[in-house]
């Protein structure tokens, strides 16, 4: 803590979590973070780190309730207020945010970025995505989630061909009549499902997917020489499933909707602590990957289904990782060095689990972590420093982020690829991270 401006004290972190900062209660301090939007009961929160998902939770000591007037959301700021605190809560009152020194500090940090951007030489993008097989490894687009309301689609192929994606893996979500919003502005599951009724809400959510790609004359992607066969001039679609909840428990299921419903990637978990294993914006249950869980990715490398660990714990993914006979995704997280308890970002330790067994950490375009293109693709460049290059994707979580997105419209490819570029990727490299690595995983989980 140190006496700024005006007399106001700046706090860092360290010192809310460990309490020091108690030394300023009733005082005028100035804090760093990202201020989320109102939850349900109205109240805002200024983090540690970005809000990834409404299923974070940031924790006692990663966390100040603030109130004040036109304060911005989901992005960084630094606030002054005066500081309280009831029980484990602090709370700062009356904020304002502060600019004094702050944007020059930040555009300091970008400067080396905006150089590389400015001094890039002109390239002709059509050339960098040519016959390149440029993939979506996570997304909800054409509103493939409006199973209850059985509401229109929305295109899909169309800013596909526009953008040069040339495969989208579309995931239904098998979990959903069991968590909503809560009141602490996270996503939980509020209860347990009935014998048989996420079974039956996954023909509904398979049959609506089917539904779309027929309705936007889309190839089904089953295997690896149609696979290698997708351009974006005929945008196809892989059939996923973020969670496995549709199994209840029953291995046969796998298969059959293998058979039935073309299933070619497989997240094991999602919103809720399931057969498989535990998740990570939930306390932990099974330890990890469960036996069933296991058994779930033997017969995923046996049928030829990518299986993909977003949402579950380390643990989970330490034990899939000793698993597997085949490469993991994890479709849709970005990179943390400073993790919070419940957050959807992972560690380097996490994504190295992944990228041993050769697989695709998938970068989703979140608003608040990534606000324009170049923050993304240095993310994805951060990520490929950890695991190498060979190792990153793009999972976009299309129409399934609860936030605003950086990358909203598969239109805009190009201005993601262009980023790419100017921050020193290669066009090959560029060509990698935007689908030949999710290529790569696909072809090898098909190979005997």
């Amino acid at each position: 803590m140190v006496e700024g401006a005006g007399g106001s004290i700046a706090l860092s972190w360290e010192a809310i979590r460990n309490g020091a900062a108690s030394a300023s209660l009733g005082l005028t301090v100035r804090l760093k973070g990202w201020l989320t939007g109102p939850d349900l009961a109205g109240r805002r929160l200024l983090t540690m780190e970005p809000p990834c998902c409404r299923g974070c939770r940031p924790g006692v000591g990663n966390a100040v309730q603030v109130d004040g007037a036109a304060l911005p959301s989901d992005r960084m700021v630094e606030l002054e207020g005066l500081l309280n605190r009831t029980g484990l809560t602090w709370a700062l009152h009356a904020a304002r945010r502060i600019d004094t020194g702050f944007g020059r500090r930040r555009l300091i940090a970008v400067a080396p970025l905006l150089c590389l951007v400015a001094a890039a030489p002109p390239v002709d993008m059509t050339t960098v995505l040519a016959d390149a097989v440029t993939v979506d490894a996570h997304s909800h687009a054409g509103g493939l989630l409006r199973v209850r309301s059985n509401g229109p689609f929305t295109p899909v192929a169309t800013p596909m061909h526009e953008g040069g994606l040339a495969i989208v893996c579309l995931a239904v979500v098998t979990d959903s009549p069991t968590h909503r919003l809560a009141a602490d502005h996270r996503i939980r599951p509020f209860r347990e499902p009935a014998a048989g009724e996420l079974y039956d809400y996954a023909q509904r959510a398979f049959a609506r997917l089917h539904a779309l790609v027929a309705d936007q004359d889309m190839p089904f992607v089953t295997n690896t020489a149609e696979l290698r066969a997708a351009r974006a001039d005929r945008p196809c679609a892989i059939v996923a499933s973020e969670g496995a909840d549709f199994l209840e428990g029953r291995l046969e299921r796998l298969e059959e909707a293998y058979r039935r419903w073309k299933l070619r990637h497989l997240q094991l978990t999602h919103y809720r602590v399931n057969e498989l294993g535990d998740i990570q914006t939930e306390e932990p249950v099974h330890g990890g990957l469960t036996d069933f869980g296991a058994a779930v990715i033997q017969r995923c490398n046996a049928l030829g289904i990518v299986v993909d660990v977003a949402h579950g714990t380390v643990e989970l993914v330490r034990r899939a990782a000793a698993v597997t006979g085949k490469p993991l995704v994890l479709s849709h997280t970005s990179l943390t060095t400073r993790p919070r308890p419940f957050t959807r970002l992972i560690t380097p330790e996490h994504a190295r689990l992944v990228s041993g067994t050769g697989g695709v950490i998938g970068i989703w375009p979140v608003k608040s972590i990534f606000p324009d293109m170049d923050a993304l693709a240095a993310g994805m460049a951060r990520m490929a420093a950890v695991v190498g290059i060979d190792h990153v994707g793009l999972g976009t979580d299309t129409m399934g982020l609860v936030g605003p997105a950086t990358f909203d419209s598969y239109a805009d490819l190009p201005k993601l690829a262009k980023a790419l570029l100017a921050i020193g990727l290669t066009p090959a490299d560029v060509r990698k991270v935007l689908g030949g690595n999710y290529a790569r995983v696909f072809a090898a989980t098909m190979a005997a």
